[in-house]
């Protein structure tokens, strides 16, 4: 086993390269869409060449390639020019997922499918490409699902750029693979290959779940979900507002066809502590007609909220949905959003997802709806909140995060 750190040397790692492909026609929408973010970057086109080396050297074919964390179409697509027929995709994000789909229509590319993390994806297939995701967590769900569903003989070439990958993610593809070896740095990114898929226990190792009684929650979460089962203090500062202010919370929760919406969800924390006390105040005999919706981009923060749901007895009071940005939602439908919107968007920090999501909020709100946010201090999103919705005003402000509920005009 292999798991050196690699020669950090620029320069070509292997002969192979990718046949003439249009990146620059890949667009990022429904995503954010800006001139310092672009939907595709030099570790995807290196993935792309080593699977076309790979493929000719091992005799394998589109269907027996399996895709994971292909962004907007940057690894799926090229394959598909290149003659190959079958390739299954998992992407994370409901917004990659889409952008995908709309490139492949301006490319009139076809010969992939899409799946969620699971054996079909990943049953039979000989050659796995991966873009390393940001956290260790997710890494290791997606390499046990590989060792666990793939062929025997199945080669996981995973990539990234080389400022954001760390020894830690050699560690863990080499609990899951008998021979790990990064390659050479190649224009600022990085490939690691495995191979050797080693045993795996019975059972997966998530979703991970823990108790939170301070708040009288458990939170339940796969490897993709921002925070995993801990509550992140963003969160914990909303629902300490929503606790000190229950009595305004509650006058809005008696409105008739109350509807409420956790936009951007992740694990649930907000949507499963809003429906019980929702329970514990009147009773869900009382409120047959209340509505709550936990709705969220990602598919691995779905996956999670929907665990959560059951695990603290009220997935039968909470929808879980992936959307993107609740679009799915009808305008002016809602009385109450709960809000912790990102400020990343990938590696990059970046205003623009928390922005859409405070525009989702304003759109699906009734005139007189609240959206209670809460965002890092130093974000203008008050200003944005004012714009977009209504009347805001601060709630709590601590030396990180600032609370605030804005009323739709």
């Amino acid at each position: 086993m292999a798991c050196a750190d690699g020669d950090d040397s620029e320069g070509p790692a292997y002969a192979g390269r990718v046949p003439e492909f249009p990146y620059a026609r890949l667009r990022r929408f429904p995503d954010v869409e800006a001139p310092n973010l672009q939907a595709w970057d030099a570790t995807d086109e290196l993935l792309v060449a080593r699977a076309l080396t790979l493929a000719a050297e091992r005799g394998i074919d589109g269907a027996a390639i399996a895709v994971i964390g292909d962004g907007y179409g940057a690894l799926t697509l090229p394959l598909v020019a290149a003659g190959f027929d079958g390739v299954r995709v998992h992407q994370e994000l409901v917004t990659g997922r889409r952008a995908l789909e709309r490139n492949a229509v301006a490319l009139a590319a076809s010969g992939f499918a899409a799946h969620e993390l699971d054996a079909e994806l990943l049953r039979g297939a000989r050659l796995v490409l991966l873009q390393l995701p940001k956290g260790l967590a997710e890494l290791e769900e997606v390499a046990d699902a590989v060792a666990r569903w793939a062929a025997p003989d199945v080669v996981l070439v995973a990539g990234g750029r080389v400022k954001h990958m760390t020894l830690a993610q050699n560690e863990v593809l080499a609990g899951l693979f008998g021979h790990v070896q990064p390659q050479r740095a190649e224009r600022k990114s990085r490939l690691i290959i495995a191979t050797e898929a080693l045993p795996v226990p019975a059972d997966p190792p998530f979703p991970v779940s823990a108790a939170h009684p301070e708040y009288g929650l458990t939170l339940c979460a796969h490897g993709g979900a921002f925070a995993g089962d801990r509550i992140d203090i963003g969160t914990r500062v909303l629902l300490d507002v929503m606790r000190e202010r229950a009595a305004e919370l509650g006058a809005l929760t008696r409105r008739d066809g109350f509807t409420a919406v956790d936009l951007g969800c992740g694990t649930g924390a907000l949507a499963a502590s809003l429906a019980l006390a929702l329970d514990a105040e009147q009773g869900t005999a009382a409120r047959p007609d209340a509505r709550i919706i936990a709705t969220d981009r990602s598919a691995a923060a779905v996956r999670s909220a929907r665990a959560t749901m059951v695990a603290n007895g009220v997935a039968d009071r909470v929808t879980v949905t992936l959307d993107d940005a609740g679009s799915g939602i009808p305008d002016g439908s809602v009385d109450l959003v709960l809000l912790n919107p990102p400020f990343h968007l990938g590696a990059s920090v970046h205003e623009g997802a928390g922005r859409r999501l405070i525009d989702a909020a304003a759109r699906m709100l009734r005139p007189g709806g609240e959206v209670w946010t809460v965002f890092n201090s130093h974000l203008d999103h008050r200003r944005a909140l004012a714009a977009a919705v209504g009347e805001t005003e601060r709630l709590v402000r601590t030396p990180k995060f600032t609370v605030t509920r804005s009323v739709r005009r």
